[in-house]
């Protein structure tokens, strides 16, 4: 994974609503914009926001069925992010700044 992806996705999970959000999807099969917006009253443009940016970073995946999207999590990111964490923690390399 290249560190620009890596950036990526800590940027999309340092975000509270979307941390809370892929929570959410991650613990579910799938789930729908409504789905989301009723669990903690986020209004629908800001979910969708949210999911935008979270499927930017390639976190969910989002697919159209009639009048719904049904996003769910991709867990081959995640691990794949797990992976690119422990490499950089082993490095001998000092952080960049």
């Amino acid at each position: 994974m290249e560190r620009s992806e890596v950036e990526k996705i800590s940027k999309a999970l340092a975000d509270e609503t979307r941390l809370r959000i892929f929570e959410a999807i991650s613990g579910a099969r799938q789930m729908t914009c409504g789905e989301i917006v009723s669990m903690r009253g986020i209004t629908p443009a800001t979910v969708s926001h949210h999911l935008k940016i979270l499927s930017e970073a390639g976190l969910i995946a989002c697919r159209r069925h009639g009048q719904f999207v049904y996003s769910q999590a991709v867990p081959e990111t995640i691990a794949a992010y797990v992976r690119a964490l422990a490499k950089i923690a082993r490095s001998k390399k000092p952080a960049r700044r």
